[in-house]
């Protein structure tokens, strides 16, 4: 007969815990990461690192949103932007908006409207 089983945590809480080291968010520059934040890696995993760390390392070789990112591993915002600012206070991973800033407010791009009307009648 075997010992007594251990309850399991089916919300996956406790995964996220030991996870994220118990914390529950990002701290300093990394609290400013959104759904559309890129990321994009700028160093490969070495041995050592957590397995998150290794897997977002590996799949941000081209730039991934958070959102896309969270997907393609089954992670909640906030545990995965955690995990994020560890990567980026290491430098191991870079955050950018997706649109940059000097366009920020300015509009669409006239020439590239212009151009995608222009397709659309050719059709």
């Amino acid at each position: 007969m075997s010992g007594p089983r251990r309850p399991t945590d089916p919300s996956g809480l406790e995964r996220y815990y030991v996870l994220t080291g118990g914390r529950s968010g990002p701290g300093g520059s990394s609290s400013s990461l959104d759904v559309a934040t890129l990321i994009t890696s700028r160093a490969a995993a070495v041995p050592g690192l957590q397995h998150e760390h290794e897997e977002i390392l590996r799949r941000c070789r081209d730039p991934l949103s958070v959102a896309e990112l969270g997907a393609h591993l089954g992670l909640p915002f906030n545990i995965l932007t955690v995990l994020l600012a560890d990567l980026l206070d290491a430098g191991r991973v870079e955050a950018r908006d997706p649109i940059p800033a000097s366009n920020a407010g300015r509009g669409p791009d006239l020439a590239l409207l212009e151009e995608v009307l222009s397709g659309l009648e050719r059709l």
